[in-house]
């Protein structure tokens, strides 16, 4: 099983293997198809230092498309740091793609953040609060989202996001494939408390 046989897009394919990877890891190689090829919501448990970030990541960059300026999908994750993390890995893999990837996270100037999301981007990273202020400022259009990815979903519901989690769900349009990241699946029952 590997990345040449996923069907992928020539320039992510680029992306991949000059950000290090030679083999897809056993969740890369059981998440990633179906996450392209079916649309449907999927949930995942990984460890970090697995290739979680990357499996979602390879995911979205191979369904947006760059021509179109709007927000094709949303990522959210509990804390700034991991959320700027999940960028980083983004941009280095979509390095080949002209893919507009930006952190919508706390402490930085809303000012620019609406900028930003206004000049239009393919992906937004970021953790719930800020995500949904700027859904609320309407300076986030979800109109085209495709993807609503969760990252550690289980660590985000833990610490009372849930609310949050479920007014951003509600902006989103029906048909929209929610990805669930996990580190600890005991938190199984997540999925029915979102959708």
């Amino acid at each position: 099983n590997e990345f040449d046989s996923m069907n992928l897009d020539e320039q992510l394919l680029m992306g991949i293997y000059s950000y290090g990877f030679e083999k897809p890891s056993p969740i890369q190689q059981r998440i990633i198809v179906p996450m392209i090829e079916t649309k449907k919501d999927i949930i995942a448990q990984a460890q970090s230092g697995t290739g979680k970030t990357a499996t979602f990541s390879i995911g979205i960059l191979q369904q947006v498309d760059n021509g179109l300026a709007e927000c094709q999908a949303l990522v959210l994750a509990p804390t700034r740091e991991l959320a700027q993390q999940i960028v980083k890995v983004m941009i280095a893999l979509g390095d080949f793609m002209s893919v507009r990837i930006h952190a919508c996270v706390g402490g930085t100037a809303v000012r620019d953040d609406i900028r930003t999301l206004q000049n239009g981007v393919h992906v937004v990273v970021g953790t719930p609060g800020r995500v949904y202020d700027m859904i609320n400022r309407r300076a986030l259009r979800l109109a085209d989202t495709k993807i609503f990815a969760l990252d550690e979903a289980d660590e985000m519901l833990s610490r009372g996001f849930k609310d949050q989690i479920y007014d951003v769900f509600k902006c989103m349009p029906p048909n929209v494939q929610v990805p669930l990241l996990f580190a600890n699946l005991h938190h199984g029952k997540a999925k029915q408390s979102i959708r």
